[in-house]
């Protein structure tokens, strides 16, 4: 009789909320994608030690791959339905809107020009545009000394954009789909530095602190964000309260403190979160 009586209950609240809208939410939004699928993909960098890195074990790492899996799991889904896809810079706004990812959690400054494109929830970090060199280049201590030299940055990137604004006729600009390529050329001594945000750079000069170091001068101010829709504004407000609720319960700075402490560089201050 019970399970009569619960059928008819549940007929009559039917009855009731006919022409609702639907629990999930808006269609098409990442919200209604996590609770209705329990999973999603997430476009990350597999190449950047400290953000994000994938091992040779297979596993993710890095302060980038924490986000991810908080702001996931703030949506309802567990890390192990996760489905981690690389995304390079040239492809990242076109992995958004075609639906290749739901979300780009990669190092991803959020501009003006990319906005209108795709939608971002954040900022979850900001740092600055540095040089990396080899340790034993003494004389490169900043823009004004890369007159005539080679300089190396990644296809796609803002980083790329400054350089051909400022110093574009000055140095020898080479790209490569990912700094991982450029730090490699770098220490072949194929090119006299590499720029990128000082966060990606750091995770390089953890690694091979022997031979790379920070030139520490800030060429611009970059603040990372999560992308996703352009029009998907439920799915912008979920992912920046998952930030908000991140830095809040002290699970920001000490996954920024574990991937991005011991290669020197200095730990920010959690941003205030504007895009949603």
């Amino acid at each position: 009789m019970r399970r009569a009586g619960n059928l008819i209950v549940a007929v009559a609240l039917a009855a009731t909320c006919a022409g609702c809208a639907p629990a999930g939410g808006e269609p098409g939004s990442v919200v209604t994608r996590a609770e209705d699928e329990e999973s999603l993909t997430i476009g990350i960098r597999f190449d950047q030690p400290g953000l994000s890195e994938r091992t040779v074990d297979g596993r993710f790492v890095g302060f980038d791959v924490d986000v991810a899996t908080h702001v996931a799991g703030e949506l309802g889904v567990p890390p192990e339905n996760i489905t981690w896809r690389e995304t390079v810079p040239a492809q990242r706004e076109s992995d958004i809107t075609s639906g290749a990812v739901d979300l780009v959690v990669a190092a991803y400054s959020i501009t003006d020009e990319r906005k209108r494109q795709v939608g971002f929830a954040g900022p979850y970090f900001e740092t600055g545009q540095d040089l990396l060199v080899r340790r034993s280049a003494a004389d490169i201590t900043g823009p004004a000394s890369l007159a005539g030299r080679r300089l190396c940055s990644v296809t796609g990137s803002t980083s790329a954009e400054q350089v051909k604004q400022r110093f574009a006729r000055s140095v020898h600009l080479r790209e490569y789909p990912r700094n991982s390529d450029c730090v490699t050329a770098l220490l072949a001594g194929q090119v006299d530095a590499v720029t990128t945000d000082a966060a990606i750079l750091a995770g390089f000069v953890a690694q091979n602190p022997e031979l790379l170091r920070l030139v520490g001068t800030p060429l611009s101010t970059e603040r990372y964000g999560v992308g996703l829709r352009k029009d998907d504004a439920e799915g912008r407000a979920a992912v920046a309260a998952a930030i908000e609720h991140m830095i809040d319960t002290g699970a920001w700075r000490e996954s920024l403190r574990r991937h991005l402490g011991r290669a020197g560089l200095p730990l920010p201050d959690p941003p205030e979160v504007t895009e949603r």
